[in-house]
């Protein structure tokens, strides 16, 4: 991480540590898998399920964001930090990324541990959530993708598809993938114990850089948000409210 901020000071864009989050975890299950020596199985099926979500994640945000510029976000922080903002973005960005990288994947780490039990029933739960939450991100990313291009939506609120059931498909994807990664996981009990995996990337996506975050930018910037949040849940996919019985949102 300290690397690719390096090469932000010289891109002058702090953006890319959103195309390196998914391939730093891709880094660290290749680097379990060569160096580990537990049960051959479950390591081979844990790299390649890392792989699988990290790299279409890095794709997806550098087909997006090429050419693009610096994201909003990081460019509100160069402003109101100045000439010190290149080195508190090596704390609080890349230092931090870095950290709740290593600490979310300790169940894949710890899971190509000499532990050996075989690859069993709760790891086929896991690939099944795990495949949930891919589902979740690639169409929702997919669809999003097309309602972007259409010249004729700039301004409006995507509500169809999966966006009709979850304000955010995507990161409720995030939270199954991560999830189902630990299943797989804790069928070792040196990996079931650090289930501060899973919490932590649910918290920092419910709680913290996740949708509070975009909530706040999405409410400013899109009139008539308010309205679809009311009828929409906001992570956990349901029925969208009728309009006559729109509420204050509680999910």
């Amino acid at each position: 991480m300290v690397a690719v901020w390096l090469l932000s000071l010289k891109l002058k864009n702090a953006s890319i540590v959103d195309i390196v989050w998914g391939l730093g975890f891709v880094a660290i299950a290749w680097t379990g898998w060569i160096i580990g020596d537990g049960e051959s199985d479950r390591s081979n099926l844990l790299v390649a399920m890392t792989s699988i979500w990290g790299l279409r994640l890095a794709a997806y945000l550098y087909w997006r964001n090429h050419n693009k510029g610096e994201d909003y976000r990081y460019q509100s922080m160069r402003r109101r930090q100045g000439r010190s903002f290149a080195l508190k973005s090596l704390v609080t960005v890349f230092a931090f990324h870095g950290i709740v990288m290593f600490v979310v994947s300790t169940p894949i780490q710890l899971a190509m541990t000499p532990d050996d039990p075989r690859v069993g029933p709760l790891a086929v739960v896991g690939v099944v959530v795990w495949g949930i939450g891919l589902f979740f991100e690639t169409v929702g990313d997919s669809q999003l993708a097309r309602f972007k291009a259409n010249p004729d939506n700039a301004g409006k609120i995507l509500d169809e598809g999966l966006w009709r059931y979850t304000r955010h498909p995507n990161y409720f994807g995030d939270f199954c993938v991560w999830w189902g990664l630990w299943l797989v996981a804790a069928e070792t009990s040196d990996a079931r114990i650090v289930i501060i995996g899973p919490l932590v990337m649910t918290f920092m996506l419910t709680k913290v850089s996740g949708v509070p975050m975009l909530e706040r930018g999405l409410r400013k910037r899109r009139q008539g948000y308010d309205t679809y949040a009311d009828r929409t849940s906001g992570f956990f996919p349901r029925r969208p409210r009728p309009a006559s019985a729109s509420g204050p949102s509680t999910s």
